[in-house]
């Protein structure tokens, strides 16, 4: 697979002023006809959303932590097959990845992919200072290919020219200039933006108002230029796993649960899994003849009232898991098969009562199971990563942390169930995809 014109879209830090940009660069591209691919540097589920509402092709992750540095030029050239352009949006700042020290950040994606940088900085109360942060970015690694700045929250043509000014000193160009606009001050929550699948249509017109900001304010032949400027690179297709079955595999969708990586499903399609989506909102049973039940993540304690109050669902579930069918569920999905969230009643599959809580549990696991899971035998080894603010009680000891002494989500588990916090990326671990079907298969 051939890796053509691409370019990172970095940030000076943490917020979500840079997916704005990103998200808004894609959906300008696209209007002016370019076929443009996204991918997404972490483990985030909601930014590849709004991604793959401005480009109309699904988002991607670039993650090196879980799927390790080989994976990613491959991955990547899988995100950009078929376009002619692909953007990817950093992740925090551009420097900042996992404490131990493992390749995770912007910056690492960067240079792995052989691609230049564009950095996005906030402006605001900013003029000649810009150049020194600049500066810093420029020279702090001599790999770092920094290619351009946007400058965001520009407050005046007279501030523009302060900070373009300020720029010259840097050599670094100003690629353009996004004025402060309430308007572009996206919804959040407590774990970042609101995702796409809750309100499209909001966030539809909002992209489309940001595309035409952004022709105005950015240079987006530049930005192509940029893009086009390094050699296309060429990478073996990733790994998709053999075929080890024909199932159905009832896979838990809609507003609640709306956390799936792309990789992820097409590996267990490729592994013999018809994928059969529903809403455990709304739909009053698991789609039939299912083998198997994935619930990913999402955010269940927002629609609590609404899957507490599916009754008819709930008992299907119980009879279903029950009856043997494979599951695999995944922090919200947790939360769903629990006794209780809060003061609601759930499935009832996890012998654990969830609670939401004020403080975040966040970082990547590298996780050792200590029992059969419908992934593997005992001692399979699993990294992934937890973001969340509820917790589980009793906290259930199904994985063990592969590094004595780190943090070990909460899983619960045996031959036919697996339901922990982690969320694991299954592009370099396609094996983890076929044992799934696998055993949903019974064989």
């Amino acid at each position: 697979m051939t890796l053509g014109p691409r370019v990172v879209i970095a940030g000076t830090g943490s917020g979500v002023g840079k997916t704005t940009i990103a998200s808004g660069l894609m959906a300008a591209f696209a209007r002016r006809g370019t076929n443009v691919a996204a991918a997404k540097v972490g483990p985030d589920f909601i930014d590849p959303g709004y991604h793959a509402l401005a480009t109309g092709r699904p988002g991607r992750n670039l993650d090196p932590w879980m799927s390790g540095t080989g994976a990613i030029g491959p991955l990547a050239a899988r995100a950009a097959d078929g376009a002619d352009l692909l953007v990817v949006e950093g992740v925090m700042g551009m420097f900042d990845g996992a404490a131990d020290g493992t390749p995770s950040s912007t910056f690492d994606v960067a240079v792995l992919l052989d691609a230049p940088v564009v950095l996005v900085v906030d402006a605001s109360g900013l003029s000649h200072s810009i150049a020194a942060i600049v500066h810093g970015f420029a020279t702090l690694d001599a790999r770092v290919r920094l290619a351009g700045v946007i400058c965001n929250r520009v407050g005046s043509d007279r501030h523009e020219h302060l900070l373009r000014t300020a720029l010259e000193r840097t050599g670094v160009p100003l690629l353009g200039a996004l004025r402060r606009d309430d308007a572009f001050a996206w919804r959040d929550r407590h774990l970042g933006l609101v995702p796409v699948v809750e309100q499209p249509d909001t966030v539809r017109a909002a992209l489309d108002r940001l595309a035409h900001a952004i022709e105005r304010s950015c240079d987006l032949d530049a930005i192509a230029r940029v893009a086009a400027g390094v050699p296309r690179r060429d990478f073996d297709a990733p790994p998709l796993p053999a075929r080890t079955g024909d199932v159905r595999v009832a896979v838990a969708s809609g507003r609640a649960f709306s956390f799936a990586y792309e990789d992820n499903l097409e590996a267990l399609a490729a592994a013999g899994a018809e994928l059969v989506p529903f809403d455990p909102c709304d739909d009053a049973r698991v789609p039939e003849n299912c083998q198997g039940l994935i619930a990913g993540g999402g955010f269940p304690e927002v629609y609590a009232s609404a899957l507490a109050d599916n009754e008819p669902l709930l008992h299907d579930v119980r009879r279903r898991v029950a009856d043997g069918i494979a599951v695999w569920a995944e922090c919200g999905g947790l939360l769903w098969l629990s006794q209780r969230l809060d003061d609601r009643a759930m499935a009832g599959v996890v012998p654990a009562r969830a609670a939401m809580g004020s403080r975040v549990t966040l970082g990547y696991r590298h996780a050792r199971t200590r029992v059969p899971t419908p992934l593997g035998p005992a001692g399979l080894e699993i990294r992934g990563h937890e973001f969340h603010y509820s917790t589980v009680s009793p906290r259930g000891d199904a994985l063990a942390a592969v590094t004595p002494g780190t943090t070990t989500p909460p899983a619960f588990a045996s031959p036919r169930l697996l339901a922990s916090y982690l969320h694991v990326h299954l592009g370099a671990a396609p094996d983890l995809a076929a044992a799934f079907v696998r055993s949903a298969a019974g064989s």
